[in-house]
């Protein structure tokens, strides 16, 4: 006996996609939609805060099949705004696995829905850019959906919606550095990479001032993901500018950007953006080719870093865009992509270690 159709996928441009609703049932939400064309690692990007107010298209067509495990998630609480895959398995085969997705979604109150044409709307939003859609029932209006839609403010608080409210901490065994990491969003397998090779981490919330971090006597600067413009965050960059120099500095994604900005570069959004674990990036120092993991949605202008003190060290070789930078005689520098790789490949774990070696050099300096 065939499914009845029972939720609805509207875009701001009119385009209707039928599916089955899984996760929360009932909400009606209106995100942004983009694709991610991870084969795995479902449960580390419905809980990444970067995906805060977005919707998910997953590309790969089976999504749920191994579960949810307790160790995995990236933030305890996820704000992912929706998730839009083929195919559904709510039967999970993982020892580890302890709730299913949908479980998982319907606690935090997240809609899914599924039986969509994901390869489909993976190639509008490629063609015609990342854009805003409502998730409701299929009974809905399109015209009525359109209106919604237009009535729904873009949000511009994503950072600190996510980021922490007070100070925390995530301590090591026979630590040798002191890190202060700046919470935009901050993913926890980046702390857990940063424990393992001997920090102690205090964590602290987006607009902690820089006298504050300057107080906690820091080794390193750890500047995080996160969601939205980075034009948004405008306290970050200013904590950027007072500190650099003084510390180590190493920023990934969000944090990349706010480096960049701290500097007097420009960020510009991109088309539909680069989110997934299968992105060729070549490092300009060395010309190895790295396989990266990635999540965002604006880039760093090149020809913006002209005289800023910033060089470009790493490049996209999809679209040539920015994926890294730094300053060698402030021993500052950030990367586009994730080298915490939760989910994706592990090419660029490395950099943790240059952070380590930076903040080695500082103390023998």
């Amino acid at each position: 006996m065939k499914r009845e159709f029972d939720r609805k996928l509207v875009t701001e441009d009119g385009a209707e996609y039928l599916g089955y609703a899984f996760g929360d049932r009932e909400k009606q939400s209106v995100c942004e939609i983009v694709f991610n064309t991870s084969m795995v690692g479902y449960q580390e990007i419905v809980s990444d805060p970067s995906y805060t107010f977005q919707a998910v298209v997953m590309t790969y067509p089976l999504i749920g099949n191994y579960g949810i495990a307790d160790d995995d998630f990236e933030s305890r609480v996820p704000t992912i705004g929706g998730l839009i895959v083929r195919e559904y398995n709510d039967s999970p085969s993982n020892f580890r696995y302890t709730k299913t997705l949908s479980e998982i979604l319907e606690e935090n109150h997240i809609p899914g829905i599924e039986g969509v044409d994901t390869r489909a709307l993976t190639r509008s939003i490629r063609d015609l850019g990342s854009r805003r859609a409502l998730i409701t029932t299929p009974d809905m209006p399109r015209e009525r959906a359109m209106e919604i839609i237009a009535a729904v403010p873009v949000p511009h608080n994503a950072v600190s919606t996510v980021s922490c409210k007070k100070r925390w901490y995530s301590r090591t065994s026979n630590h040798r550095f002191n890190v202060v990491a700046i919470d935009c969003g901050i993913k926890l397998n980046i702390i857990r990479c940063l424990n393992a090779r001997g920090c102690n981490v205090t964590v602290v919330p987006w607009d902690t001032p820089a006298s504050e971090i300057e107080k906690i006597a820091p080794d390193g600067v750890f500047l995080s993901n996160g969601p939205g413009d980075p034009q948004d965050v405008q306290p970050v960059i200013e904590t950027v500018r007072e500190l650099r120099g003084k510390y180590p500095i190493f920023g990934i994604c969000l944090g990349h950007q706010m480096i960049c900005l701290a500097y007097g570069g420009e960020t510009y959004k991109l088309k539909f953006g680069h989110r997934g674990g299968n992105h060729p990036v070549k490092n300009l120092l060395t010309g190895r080719i790295e396989i990266t993991s990635q999540n965002h949605s604006y880039a760093v202008s090149e020809q913006s870093l002209k005289g800023t003190g910033l060089e470009a060290t790493h490049v996209n070789l999809l679209d040539n865009t920015v994926e890294g930078a730094r300053s060698i005689s402030e021993r500052v520098f950030s990367v586009q992509y994730h080298p915490e790789s939760a989910p994706g490949p592990q090419d660029s774990t490395y950099l943790f270690e240059q952070f380590i070696q930076s903040m080695e050099e500082s103390h023998n300096a």
